[in-house]
């Protein structure tokens, strides 16, 4: 297991997986908005699935408001401010006029819908009924819905030492189902779906970085090399250079 790990408590790893937060600050991006229109807010915690959410709003250069949230130093837990903004307290949550939207796959969908198909703007999405349009779907809702369920059961297995021995080669098994399909979804392909960037890369990134942080990468080059050119993007640097240090880049 990747050694960013080595030291941290039970509590404070699987917050990492698990976002609640506490506000320390917030900044606006370098866009402006037009001004009377209330401003896309995005409620940002450090290390946490949030940061696909930033980086999408970098590749479409959407203005937005960041309102950052901090974890605990010593616990990795965060503080009950979200559920201000949303029951459950978990970040990724959005705000944008009178509407809250908490779920990463929903929160990249309907960013994309509603600030990514204008005039000079990345398309991000394909055409609604396309062939494209379906496996781009599919791909937003398998990341958090099949995907991560491995990873997930990975790290608490982990933590009962011998006493989770039984259940690792049933984990092992659906991690290589899972991580072995979505490599070879990847072969000879740049992106998920199409010839560009959309929501689809967005919402698998966290899946690519859980898997390089618990050191499942080496046999499933495609994933990795998708990561890598994800990771390399210039809105995507950005994303962390606003967002604040990331472990899982």
């Amino acid at each position: 297991m990747d050694t960013r790990f080595a030291g941290m408590t039970i509590s404070g790893v699987l917050d990492c997986f698990a976002p609640l937060a506490m506000t320390i600050s917030s900044e606006r991006s370098r866009i402006k908005t037009p001004k009377g229109n209330p401003m896309l807010t995005l409620h940002h915690l450090n290390d946490s699935r949030s940061q696909r959410i930033l980086w999408l709003l970098e590749e479409l250069g959407t203005p937005y408001e960041m309102k950052r949230y901090q974890r605990n130093a010593e616990t990795r837990l965060a503080p009950p401010e979200l559920k201000e903004i949303h029951p459950l307290g978990k970040s990724p949550v959005i705000t944008d006029g009178d509407t809250t939207i908490a779920e990463s796959a929903a929160i990249v969908d309907y960013i994309i819908r509603r600030y990514g198909q204008g005039k000079d703007k990345p398309a991000m999405m394909p055409a609604l009924g396309s062939a494209d349009y379906e496996a781009y779907n599919e791909w937003l809702h398998y990341s958090e819905g099949s995907a991560m369920l491995p990873l997930m059961l990975n790290l608490y297995v982990s933590r009962l030492k011998e006493a989770g021995a039984p259940l690792h080669p049933r984990i092992d098994s659906e991690l290589a189902n899972h991580l072995g399909y979505v490599d070879g979804a990847l072969k000879g392909r740049d992106f998920f779906v199409g010839q560009s960037l959309t929501g689809a890369d967005i919402q698998m990134s966290f899946v690519g970085e859980m898997a390089k942080v618990f050191d499942k990468l080496a046999p499933y080059p495609n994933l990795a090399a998708w990561l890598s050119r994800m990771h390399a993007r210039p809105a995507f640097k950005r994303s962390v250079e606003k967002g604040g240090a990331y472990r899982f880049a």
